[in-house]
């Protein structure tokens, strides 16, 4: 657990809970899923006395649920988002609950990349004057967002000002911002390997087998489409909530259309992932196609030759089953040049026919 004390230009960080509002700012408590599911009757406890309210079974349950999808709900007194992150990780999440990774552990479960991508959410519990956060363990992302919260409330008073959130909501903004972006750092990479796939699958001289591990990654696409998309409905309805706050001594006509700028651009970061995602499950099922169909020209052509030599080879064998009928008076049978002559006529017959066949481009040059 981990608590700030957020204000205009610095940051504090204690380990314990608060049991008071600050003069000015406001408080951010980040919890690993397993704490707050431990210490959850003390954060109820915390918010009679600071918010006056607590947070709702309900939506406790949510919380602490790491197979929820995205989603955004909001009552009179906060609002709930839970947004499953797109992470670099094989791990467990949760030390009690296990977070639900993309791909188990499975030799031929196909691209390394796919099988390093969590998708356990992050929730998010957002006051007036106070943000709560839960995320997996040893969540990365959150490290790196802390980082950054410390090395800006160190620069002078102006940048610190500019750099530091200026209420929960654009604290909760960010980090959503900083989980999108994480997986636009892997696209490079896993591009690159779907890419090997594709060169696999219309390789001419390999024979690719491995279907099996071709369907679990279609499938892992397919998937992180849907998480995707969630992301993008949770976002959308933030959005519209947003647009029927009213202005307040906190969130005042210019935090509100700050707010409002910043959630599009998140919004515009998922709608570029959800781009991405789709335009590689298509062209996975593209190269699919395309394998099928190179296999498909490429018995076309077996057989075309294997017709063309049959046909070449068709009119020597009358030839051969001819002379060996039984006849007693056959004179070119028993000429002293006939099996000559006959050599030099089957071989003519087999190249004219060859001949004709190449020129109508029925074998290969």
């Amino acid at each position: 657990m981990q608590t700030f004390t957020i204000s205009a230009d610095q940051i504090s960080e204690t380990d314990v809970l608060p049991n008071a509002l600050p003069p000015e700012g406001f408080l951010w408590l980040a919890f690993s899923r397993r704490e707050f599911e431990i210490l959850q009757g003390q954060v109820q406890h915390m918010l009679s006395q600071l918010c006056r309210v607590q947070i709702y079974d309900l939506h406790l349950q949510d919380v602490l649920n790491n197979q929820l999808p995205s989603h955004y709900d909001f009552t009179s007194d906060y609002d709930l988002l839970v947004f499953r992150r797109l992470a670099q990780g094989r791990t467990e999440t949760d030390l009690s609950k296990p977070g639900e990774i993309l791909h188990r552990e499975n030799s031929s479960a196909g691209p390394s990349i796919l099988k390093k991508i969590d998708t356990s959410p992050v929730a998010f519990v957002v006051f007036n004057r106070v943000v709560i956060s839960v995320h997996p363990v040893d969540c990365s992302v959150r490290q790196t967002f802390i980082s950054k919260l410390l090395n800006a409330s160190q620069m002078s008073g102006v940048q610190a000002m500019n750099r530091l959130p200026t209420s929960p909501a654009d604290l909760m903004l960010r980090m959503v911002s900083s989980v999108v972006d994480v997986y636009l750092n892997l696209r490079r990479e896993l591009t690159r390997q779907l890419d090997h796939w594709q060169s696999e699958l219309l390789n001419p001289h390999a024979r690719f087998n491995n279907w099996s591990a071709l369907l679990n990654a279609r499938l892992s696409l397919h998937y992180l489409d849907e998480v995707c998309e969630d992301q993008r409905a949770a976002i959308t309805d933030w959005i519209e909530a947003l647009n029927t706050w009213p202005s307040d001594d906190i969130y005042q006509p210019e935090s509100l259309e700050l707010l409002k700028i910043r959630s599009r651009d998140v919004l515009e970061h998922i709608e570029r992932v959800v781009h991405h995602v789709g335009r590689l499950e298509q062209s996975a099922e593209t190269a699919v196609q395309m394998h099928f169909n190179a296999q498909s020209n490429r018995a076309n052509e077996i057989m075309r030759t294997l017709t063309v030599l049959t046909a070449i080879f068709l009119p020597l064998n009358l030839i051969t089953g001819f002379f060996g009928m039984n006849f007693q008076n056959f004179p070119a049978l028993y000429a002293d040049h006939g099996l000559l002559w006959t050599e030099i006529f089957m071989g003519v017959v087999a190249v004219g026919l060859a001949l004709l066949f190449w020129r109508k481009r029925y074998l290969g040059r």
